[in-house]
This record gives C-alpha cells, structure tokens and sequence, in this order.
C-alpha cells in the first residue's frame, strides 16, 4: 500500500503558529464597520463594506478601492454623564484572562484526545491547532510560564502521534502476526541453535511461570497471544532483569514509560517488577503503537527503541511509500533491526523445535498464591521465618518489594496457596520494622578522580556508591557529575 511520508511537525507548527498570529494581529488592527442600524456604536459602513458583507456580487474595482471609513466623516453619537458612569467598569486582572485562555487550550486538548479515538483525524488536529492558537495568544508570564511549557509540549506530541498515525501506517492485521521466514530471521534461529541454545532453553523453562496469565491478559484486550513470548528475548522470563539503559522486568520498561503506562515507583516498590501489573502496562503500550504504526513489526521496533526513533527513520525514506517493516529494517539501529526477526526466531523454534533440532521440557508451572492485606512495614524474612516457608518463594511472589519488606501504606502481600490465615493469626506477633535511616553527602566528581579515590575518602565502599547512585560501573564518571556518597551512620545502620 502506498504511503506518505509523513510530515515534520516543527514546520507544521511554525506554519500555523505564523497564519494564526498574523490572523490574530490583523483582526485586532481592523475597525468595526457598522451598518446604518448600529450607528449607535460610532462607526458607519461604507457603500463597499456593506457590499462585501451582502450576498450580492461585488466587481474587482469596488474590492480593490476599499478605504476605511473617514472618522471626520462619521456621526459619533455624544455621550451623555450617565452613559458615562455605566461604562466605568472594573477591570479584570489580565492573568485571570490568561489562565482562562490556557484552560481552553487544554479542553481543547483532550477533546482532540477524544477526535482520534473516534478516529476523526481532522477534527483532532484542528482542536490542536486552535490549542496552540490560543498558547501564543497568552504573553509571557512567571506565573503561567510552566503551564505554557507543559501545554506545548503535550500538543506537539500529540500532533507528532496524529501525523504518525496517519501517514506511517502500513498494511497489518490487529490480531495476527506475520510469519516471515527469511534470511534474516533464519540468521537469529542458527544463533539460538548454536551460542544461545542454553539461554533459549532456560528462558523457556521459565516462561511457564508467566505467560499462562500474559495469554489470558492479551486474549482479553484482543491482541495476538504470540506476543506472550516477547519477554523471552527482552528478559529471559527473569523478573528481575536489568539492561543497560536501566530498563527492568519481564517486559523491560524504563522508569519513564513504565510510569506513563501507570507503574508506580518509589523507595518501596518498583512495579516494573509485578508481572501482572507490568503485562497489562505493556497491553497499553502496544494498542497505542498500532495505532500509530499499523502492523506488529513495525510496533515492535518502536517498542524496543521508542516511536520516535521509528518515526524519524520512516520520515528520512527517500522512497514516497512504504509496504512493510522490511522497507525500512536495515536503516535501524542494529540491535531494534534484530530485535522483530529474533521474536520471528523464537515463534518459528516454539511452533516446530523439531525441525530446528530442540527438544524443549516442560516449563516450571505457573506462581499461585493467596493474598494478604499488610497495614505496615514488615520484613519478608521475619513473615517467612513465622509461616515455616522459604524466604525465597515468599520474595518470587512480591518481586516489586525492593527493600523486602511490605511498604508504610496497606498493601495486598501474595502468599503460597493455604497460608493466607496462618499471616492473619500471627501478623500481631510479627514486629514492625523501621527502615534504617539513609543519609548521603554529595560530592562533585573533580579532574583526575576515580570511584575508588572517592571512596576511599569517605571511607566507604565502591559498590555502595554505584548503589546510591543506580550506576553499573564507575569508569563513565564526568567532571562536575553529583553523587551520592552514604555516610558512616548510614553504612552502621544497615
């Protein structure tokens, strides 16, 4: 199917942001003409005006010879004292009617929202339009400049999201993936039958704890359940997985998307690591990228490297069309241009392992458990200790805790299957646990210094540093960089 290339938003927006403040400052410079019946108001219409404003024809002379009413010309009615004392009016403060302007602006905004789930596109862009219209009407303002920014920055990726989904939309089913068996994908099954077979073994053998519940999650939101294999090439099924650029989980989520999608992050959780929670997150990732992209390959490029990466790499075709993913594979990234014909891979070797020489076992059966609602702090160690379980099947069920212990709000602890009465009867024997106080300082790294001279000055250790401050390795250290170094009663505390 023939496609358009889309757009580039910043011409887009400079375009209609140039017609509609040049419209803006032209209605503003034009007088209000007046019919003979409104003369009241002090202006009268000429003979061309009122001609233009009829519904009989005007010739090209009487346009081209418009003047604006003579003001010595016009009657101006006197006014009186009274009408005088009527027209004094008090004044409104101009940032009520600015905020007022940005309020619309944001209504309009969600009534685009509402456009392009009903898949009015039109309609969606014109309420973005008149949305940033009304942003460059309001002037720069201390008070209201944050809300400015906020509002810009939601319109023009919306706008970037509208333009996607109408012009890079590619031919493709909602409910079926494409088998593709090429070149490509087959380089990726001789890579799992040869360096990666252990890993690809393993990976299945985990998967049976999980995706159980990823089927009945996507059959129910009518996505493809193939899908439920994704995890195996993003994570291994290890629920506690984590790459290099800090994404973590089953499904992999970095902290910004994971908490666009809902997934709550604090010092006591992290849901990233909840398989129930972190699947149904994913489900609304991949219906917002269909939307936008149409077809599952070109979806699951953009979920591993971002729409935006995808979206500029369809911009830059040379090409006006495009019919399919592979139009487009070899001009990203290399570990995104792996990334669909791996999941081909894996589909290919789980709907034949024979033909590919695996034998694969029976997957680990799927984690049940019972809930329990915790009101306090209480370490998983002390509960497992009580219930005469393992520490560890106990930690498999609550994978978010990351202090493990449950957090100082209630929440709804798992436990194995016929120990939810037995957390009930001895909860009240179960003491509350304080979390060790955390104090830092905070050193600006200087020329020449390394992680160990660091620590070694502040008497601590290296992987206490790389800990405080979420770092894998200390050798990417930059002059000027903050960090947080945790001081001896913090390290006498733990």
């Amino acid at each position: 199917m023939k496609i358009q290339q889309p757009l580039s938003l910043i011409p887009i927006i400079l375009f209609c942001s140039a017609v509609l403040a040049v419209a803006g400052c032209v209605h503003k410079s034009m007088p209000v003409p007046e019919s003979g019946a409104n003369a009241h108001s002090g202006f009268q219409t000429s003979t061309s005006l009122q001609a233009l404003a009829s519904d009989e024809p005007v010739s090209a002379g009487s346009v081209s010879n418009l003047e604006a009413p003579d003001p010595a010309a016009s009657e101006i009615a006197p006014q009186n004292q009274n009408d005088k004392n009527n027209s004094a009016v008090v004044k409104k403060d101009p940032v009520d009617d600015d905020q007022a302007m940005l309020d619309d602006a944001l209504a309009l905004t969600d009534s685009a929202q509402e456009y392009w789930e009903d898949n009015d596109m039109d309609e969606a862009i014109e309420s973005l339009d008149q949305a940033y219209a009304l942003i460059l009407k309001v002037p720069n303002d201390p008070k209201l400049s944050q809300q400015k920014d906020d509002l810009r920055f939601m319109i023009s990726k919306k706008i970037m999201e509208l333009y996607a989904s109408r012009q890079t939309t590619v031919k493709g089913s909602y409910n079926a993936i494409p088998m593709v068996i090429n070149n490509h994908v087959q380089r990726e099954i001789q890579s799992f039958q040869t360096q990666e077979r252990d890993f690809f073994l393993e990976a299945y053998k985990r998967s049976g704890r999980y995706r159980g519940e990823m089927v009945k999650a996507l059959k129910e939101a009518g996505l493809p359940e193939e899908l439920s294999w994704l995890p195996l090439i993003e994570s291994g099924f290890k629920v506690r997985a984590l790459s290099r650029s800090r994404a973590f989980g089953l499904w992999q989520f970095i902290p910004s998307t994971g908490y666009k999608y809902g997934l709550k992050r604090n010092a006591w959780i992290d849901e990233r690591l909840d398989p129930e929670k972190s699947t149904a997150a994913a489900i609304a990732y991949f219906k917002e990228l269909h939307g936008m992209f149409g077809d599952w390959a070109t979806v699951l490029a953009a979920y591993n490297c971002g729409e935006g990466a995808v979206a500029r790499v369809i911009r830059e075709q040379k090409a006006d069309y495009l019919d399919n993913f592979w139009d487009f594979y070899e001009r990203l990234p290399q570990e995104t241009a792996r990334y669909f014909p791996r999941f081909l891979a894996v589909l290919a070797i789980i709907n034949d392992p024979a033909k590919y020489g695996f034998t694969l076992d029976e997957p680990d059966k799927p984690l049940s458990c019972e809930t329990v609602t915790i009101e306090r702090p209480v370490q998983l160690s002390t509960m497992a200790d009580k219930l005469g379980i393992e520490l560890d099947d106990l930690s498999a069920l609550n994978p978010e805790l990351r202090r493990a212990a449950t957090p100082n709000t209630a929440y709804a602890l798992k436990v194995p299957p016929g120990k939810a009465e037995a957390v009930l009867a001895s909860l009240d024997k179960i003491p509350k646990w304080s979390p060790p106080k955390v104090e830092f300082v905070v050193h600006r790294v200087r020329r020449g210094e390394t992680l160990s001279l660091i620590a070694l000055r502040y008497r601590t250790s290296t992987r206490r540093i790389l800990e405080a401050n979420n770092l894998r390795s200390g050798r990417l250290l930059r002059i000027g960089q903050r960090l947080k170094i945790p001081t001896r009663n913090m390290l006498s505390a733990s």
